[in-house]
């Protein structure tokens, strides 16, 4: 009987098994196989290979026959994966050959054809750019939504007098809105750095074969082309063993869930009976098995803790390729698993920060009494001395403190120091002092490009939607 390479072998794999004449150890068929997490990539192989398919067509490598036969098979083994009947294999290592070896069983001997002139060392690279480049798409899209979620929540309050702190002490009055916008910008920092990786992984690895590239007469242009690259990879050493695209992605990922770490931190303290700026809806918290008056922003919190998740999606990738000389390496097997965890915990994230952003109410009043705590229009104070009867900074500075000290030793704001308490302190203070001591005031003062006046929120509202949201026609 004549041995079909392509079935199953005791001794030996039936992918690579010619030159072996005996079987991996148990320890090998655990720690070999990918396909337990790659045929997430069945879809991006598929197309792969749909590609490749063509342009052998098209180059006269494969007859149009078989090139019609694989065609049609690809179809109905993409199928039989979304219906959920696949026969997946961990004797067949992975998504390549378990997509190859199911080809042949539906079509016969023109799947073994499909292999010519490539390598699974460039199908796994174009699989997996392809996939980030999906992802990055769909996570573009869920940064923008939290960012509509942000902008929408900045209008409103717009005016909305709030503590800005430095060292979480309370250091000057702010609006809730500026406070927001001030994420709005971070998350499209976010954006830009997903779209630059993006640009710069649109590269096709296919044709590079295993490292060296290929004797056949392919055209790698077009299969570029045909799968949306900008362009083929130029080196093939480089295109089978970088994996820089991914650790972008990564990097990426991880900054911006470092973003809504702190979003969530913020959240998780606004939410305390102590601070009370906030409350989040029931969608978004949970209760005490113990304690039936808790409200826990646990959403928030676990928004923050993931954080580290993503941060550690790096450091593995990082770690892994480190010491890796070129070109292919098995190491790079374990390039999926942080990608693949990160972009769906990243996903998570956005789409429970959104949800609780877009839920919250503010409570303007806690917070506007919050803002007039801890002497905050100080420095609006030193101002009007500089700014009206002229004393150098350093000098209104001191002149401040003073009055600081005095007031806090009175146990009044400063607004509510007598004047003539003032005017003992420096003889140069009028009455007019009064009308920069409210935190209303000082808010209102702050017109500076980026500065946090009411006047200015709203209009930096109406440009963060024409920069993060009109690309989608939205106003």
């Amino acid at each position: 009987m004549t041995h079909d390479p392509a079935a199953p072998d005791n001794a030996t794999s039936a992918i690579w098994g010619g030159r072996f004449s005996a079987g991996p150890a148990e320890a090998m068929e655990r720690i070999n196989p990918s396909i337990d997490f790659d045929r997430a990539l069945f879809a991006q192989d598929i197309a792969g290979s749909r590609a490749h398919c063509s342009m052998l067509v098209a180059q006269g490598i494969l007859s149009d026959a078989d090139g019609a036969a694989i065609r049609d098979g690809l179809d109905r083994v993409e199928q039989e994966i979304r219906d959920g009947r696949f026969p997946f294999s961990r004797a067949l290592e992975d998504i390549h050959m378990n997509v190859e070896a199911r080809l042949r069983e539906l079509i016969g001997e023109p799947a073994g054809r499909l292999h010519t002139a490539r390598s699974r060392n460039d199908q796994v690279a174009t699989d997996l750019r392809l996939w980030v480049r999906e992802r990055i798409d769909a996570l573009d899209a869920e940064l923008r939504a939290l960012q509509k979620a942000l902008i929408d929540q900045a209008e409103t309050h717009a005016g909305t007098v709030m503590p800005g702190c430095t060292h979480l002490q309370t250091a000057q009055p702010v609006t809730l809105g500026h406070h927001l916008l001030a994420y709005t910008e971070m998350f499209g920092r976010d954006r830009g750095r997903l779209a630059d990786c993006r640009r710069r992984l649109n590269e096709s690895p296919l044709g590079a074969a295993a490292l060296a590239g290929t004797a056949f007469p392919i055209d790698r242009a077009r299969t570029a082309r045909d799968l949306g690259f900008d362009g083929p990879m130029r080196n093939s050493l480089d295109a089978v063993s970088d994996r820089d695209f991914a650790v972008e992605f990564l990097a990426a990922c991880a900054l911006a869930g470092t973003h809504l770490s702190r979003l969530g931190e913020e959240l998780v303290l606004w939410a305390t009976p102590q601070f009370g700026f906030v409350t989040l809806s029931d969608a978004f918290a949970t209760g005490s098995s113990i304690m039936p008056q808790k409200k826990n922003p646990d959403a928030a919190e676990l928004v923050r803790a993931k954080a580290g998740r993503l941060v550690g999606a790096l450091s593995n990738l990082l770690v892994v390729l480190k010491g890796l000389p070129l070109a292919y390496g098995k190491d790079m097997q374990e390039d999926k698993e942080p990608v693949f965890d990160a972009a769906e915990t990243l996903g998570l994230c956005l789409s429970a920060t959104t949800g609780m952003v877009a839920d919250m109410t503010p409570d303007p009043e806690a917070m506007r009494r919050a803002a007039a705590v801890g002497f905050t229009t100080a420095t609006d104070l030193a101002d009007w001395l500089v700014r009206v009867p002229g004393l150098p900074f350093r000098e209104a500075h001191h002149v401040t403190g003073r009055l600081v000290r005095l007031a806090e030793e009175r146990g009044v704001a400063l607004a509510d120091l007598p004047l003539d308490a003032m005017q003992a302190v420096d003889g140069r203070i009028t009455a007019d002092v009064h009308d920069v001591l409210t935190v209303e005031a000082s808010v209102a003062s702050r017109t500076s490009t980026g500065g946090t006046a009411p006047a200015n929120v709203r209009a930096e509202v109406a440009e963060a939607r024409r920069r993060f949201l009109d690309d989608a026609g939205e106003s």
